[in-house]
Formats: C-alpha cells, structure tokens, sequence
C-alpha cells in the first residue's frame, strides 16, 4: 500500500475495531433486554398475534430483512411453520400518498391503527433513537393496547417510550445498524426454539 491509502486502512481499522468493541459488549449490557423480548415475542405469536415493524431508511431496510425472516424463516435447515409479521415500510403507495396528503408523522401511526390489534406487537426500530413518526407509532400503540418494542443506539428518547428496548451503546449510524443485525438475528434464532423447540438439521437441497 502506498502511503496515500493509509487514510483508507485507518478508517478500515477504526471502523472494524469500534464494531468489535460494541459486539463484545452487547452480551452484557443488551443480553436480559434481549432474552426479555424474546418472551414477549414468543408470548404473543404463540398466542395467535403479530408482529409489526416500522423504521426509517436503513432501520426500513433492517424491518423488512426481520420480517421476511419471522414469516419465512431464519436458517434453512430449521423447518418451522410461518409466524405472522408485517414490515410496515413495503407499502408504497399507502406511504408517498399519505406523506404527500397528510405529512410524515404519523405515517406508521395511522398504519398501527389499521392493523393492529389488542395482544399485537409493535417493533420500532431507529438508530438515533429521536426518529418522530416511530415515536409517534410507539405511542398509538400502547393506547391501542399493543405492546411495544424499540431497537435504537444508547441516546434518544425513543428507549424511554416504549414497554422494553434494545439500546446499542454506541451513537454512530453505521455501528449501531450492524449491531442491530445481530440483535434481531438472535431473537428470532431463540423465537424460533422458544416455539417450535430444537430440531436436527434437515439436509439442505443441492
């Protein structure tokens, strides 16, 4: 490497050192959060409900990559019935005529409204932790009597809204979606047993 990439491996090396740092944290300042939601999920799909999940950008992305994977499911080899869930972010239509018509604040607000049910639960995900239209939904639903769920970095408002949260104790966008990935990979890996107990693998097709 020439010495004007050397910019380039500190950033490299920054940015994979932070990550490491925050995952080797996250057992012991995230785990109860984490075990704990992993009952209220289990609670309320074993129950008959669902699951809704509302995000901006990247945490929209985020909501539906962990929908798509409570709906199908997480690890191929783990054959599992489907379990109810609803990314709140794939509908386009409904989003830019209500953004356009009404405003952005209550877009997934309106949307809890319409869908969701008494026993559901409302998963808001939102890095900074300040996102209004997740806060606004958080609280809709918790009149509504869902329960409520939020992912977010360490700071922002948002974790003290709902009924549990997951808070990343980092404050960059980048280190807190990436931990957020892991974060939702492990509940729904324990939702899954939680539900449908340990299986042997199943030998996958070529």
């Amino acid at each position: 490497m020439t010495l004007e990439n050397d910019w380039q491996l500190t950033r490299l090396s920054n940015h994979f050192r932070e990550h490491v740092e925050v995952m080797a944290r996250l057992e012991s300042c995230c785990g109860s959060s984490i075990l704990s939601v992993v009952e209220t999920l289990s609670t309320a799909l074993r129950s008959g409900h669902k699951l809704l999940l509302c995000g901006n950008g990247g945490s929209a992305a985020q909501c539906q990559h962990w929908a798509a994977e409570f709906t199908g499911r997480l690890t191929q080899t783990f054959v599992r019935s489907a379990l109810a869930a609803i990314a709140l972010t794939t509908d386009t239509s409904y989003i830019t005529a209500f953004c356009n018509d009404v405003g952005f604040d209550d877009l997934f607000a309106r949307q809890v409204e319409a869908l969701g049910l008494h026993g559901d639960v409302l998963i808001g995900i939102s890095t900074s932790g300040a996102s209004r239209n997740v806060m606004r939904a958080v609280v809709r639903a918790g009149e509504l009597g869902l329960q409520t769920v939020v992912l977010t970095g360490e700071s922002g408002p948002l974790q003290h809204t709902a009924d549990q949260a997951i808070a990343i104790p980092h404050t960059d966008t980048q280190i807190v979606q990436e931990a957020h990935v892991a974060v939702y990979h492990v509940i729904c890996d324990l939702v899954e047993r939680q539900l449908f107990g340990q299986q042997e693998p199943q030998a996958q097709a070529d």
